[in-house]
């Protein structure tokens, strides 16, 4: 081969490699940018001695095992940082010592407490009505605000969804691109696997999502459970649906190629933002509201029944002093049979009031239950908040009575295996709140004296028992939820500054690897621009020997 040859192929050499140091500059702040180097190998098309360089192709800079565990790291940590900003929104509105409902349950017993001390006073059984009315209306309030969270939750949900599946359809096109790229030109399309791998990055902090690579080329996207989201160049749909078992949430369903949607189970997404969502609210959110529902029937409920055994003011039997919100059930719309349950507080159950006998709420739980009919008069009850499964059979009056309520099927016989989601206290505060307005109705007396005031004293007494679940008083019930939605919030911060640090560790190691170097390409910039210069100077010596054989042969 001739110098001039061989002068050719470096210059060419250096002018790609010149070519791949710029476009690593420019890219230095290019995101999901891999750094790129020109492999040059020995010409093997010459004879004899020196045959030149040639360009073997542009190698991408990327790690895939360090990608992948940068992705899953990723993806908890998005799924924490989701969780965070909604449990310390709770945390702020629960904690807040001067309008949390602590303050306002304290002035409430205050108040009673002044009661006993003038029974009959006008001025004092207002002061109780008056209390009672902002505790019933703070209840209502707080109610409120999760309930709007977990609207927010739903819209939330339905525009992860869209975005998954947008970037489910573009990891595809990318798929049939990439494949294309390579059957026309033979070569790496390091551009568009760039693209390809900064999409599923993306993906996986909306949602966790397994990647294999098939034929070497083509990747295959799924769920944890292997569920596909995108296969070849064919993507498929994940759809935000009202729950077929609790129409007030929002949930996640699988499309598959055919247009048929199946429900998929929370517990299938686990990371991104989309898992953070779900985990929150089912781990916090229907704890918390649950439980405020709790605390609202077990002081409601139970003033209600010391009520009722004392005396007003014009000496008549004492009624409700609140209104209580009511249990709920909800029939799966997968059910194959048409019953229907009606549900209520068993403490609402009517008592013998002269036999001294108490209607009692202490057995009200917070937890959730789901009911799935055996045949004949077996059902499986599973607790949802704990995961325990027990068998309960109709009693001898057709009812079922677990967790503080009491069921009566309809007439219609369930199919077997159709299921009812039982919430006791979701929807409980809603409707706290007072169900009388004349302050002579108090019943403070327990003879029908009108200073009498040892009804009232049983009242006060209310707040030392333990009536909350059968375990804590209402301010102790109350302390446990705050203590609880604190600790879950203390939690998930630390989970995530762990996090946070090993994805910042993984980084790292992923930018040495495929991130740009400044100081390395300008070093690498000025090295090529020297290759390039030595083979001008080939041709140039080329050149001149010409010019001298030429010389000698004129």
């Amino acid at each position: 081969m001739s110098l001039f040859s061989i002068g050719l192929s470096g210059l060419s050499a250096a002018q790609n490699a010149l070519s791949t140091t710029s476009n690593n500059i420019s890219n230095v702040y290019t995101d999901g940018y891999s750094r790129q180097l020109t492999l040059l190998g020995q010409n093997s098309s010459g004879e004899g001695g020196g045959s030149g360089v040639s360009v073997d192709g542009i190698q991408r800079q990327y790690n895939s095992y360090i990608s992948s565990q940068l992705n899953q790291v990723n993806s908890r940590e998005s799924a924490l940082e989701t969780y965070q900003s909604q449990v310390n929104q709770i945390d702020d509105l629960l904690a807040d010592s001067d309008s949390g409902l602590t303050t306002l349950m304290q002035n409430f017993f205050s108040s009673l407490e002044d009661l006993t001390g003038a029974p009959s006073d006008a001025a004092a059984r207002e002061g109780v009505l008056g209390s009672a009315r902002s505790m019933v209306a703070q209840f209502r309030a707080y109610d409120g605000y999760l309930s709007d969270m977990r609207e927010g939750i739903n819209g939330q949900i339905g525009d992860v969804v869209t975005q998954v599946n947008n970037l489910s359809d573009q990891i595809a096109d990318l798929n049939k691109q990439v494949t294309l790229a390579r059957a026309r030109s033979g070569e790496e399309p390091n551009a568009l696997l760039d693209q390809r791998d900064k999409l599923v990055s993306d993906l996986g902090e909306l949602v966790d999502v397994n990647v294999q690579v098939q034929d070497g080329s083509t990747y295959q996207v799924s769920l944890s459970n292997g569920t596909p989201l995108v296969a070849g160049n064919k993507s498929f749909d994940l759809v935000a649906v009202k729950s077929d078992e609790d129409p007030s949430n929002i949930t996640i369903a699988y499309e598959d190629g055919a247009g048929s949607r199946s429900p998929l189970k929370e517990s299938v997404i686990q990371g991104g933002e989309l898992g953070g969502l779900l985990s929150f609210r089912s781990e916090t959110l229907d704890s918390v509201q649950n439980q405020l529902g709790q605390l609202a029937v077990t002081l409601g409920g139970s003033f209600n029944a010391l009520q009722e055994q004392g005396f007003d003011l014009d000496g008549l039997e004492g009624e409700d002093f609140f209104s209580l919100g009511s249990p709920t059930v909800y029939a799966s719309g997968d059910n194959a049979g048409t019953a229907e349950m009606e549900i209520r507080f068993t403490g609402d159950d009517p008592v013998d009031v002269d036999a001294g006998e108490l209607r009692d709420y202490s057995g009200v739980s917070s937890d959730d239950y789901r009911l799935t009919y055996q045949g004949g008069d077996e059902y499986l009850l599973e607790n949802l908040s704990t995961g325990e499964d027990s068998t309960i059979e109709l009693n001898d009056d057709g009812e079922l009575v677990f967790g503080g309520v009491t069921l009566t099927p309809s007439l219609d016989t369930p199919a077997e295996g159709d299921t009812f989601l039982v919430q006791p206290t979701r929807n409980a505060a809603a409707g706290f709140d007072l169900a009388l307005s004349d302050t002579s109705q108090i019943a403070a007396s327990e003879s029908g004296d009108s200073g009498d005031n040892r009804n009232a004293l049983a009242l006060l007494d209310l707040q030392n028992q333990k009536l909350v679940g059968g375990s804590a008083t209402f301010s102790g019930g109350y302390a446990s939820l705050v203590s609880d939605v604190g600790n879950r919030a203390a939690i998930t911060e630390a989970n995530l500054t762990t996090q946070q640090g090993l994805s910042d560790q993984l980084y790292a190691y992923q930018q040495a690897d495929s991130g740009v170097n400044l100081d390395e390409e300008y070093a690498n910039l000025m090295r090529y621009q020297q290759y390039y210069s030595a083979n001008a100077k080939v041709i140039e010596a080329g050149s001149a020997i010409l010019d001298t054989i030429l010389g000698l042969r004129a």
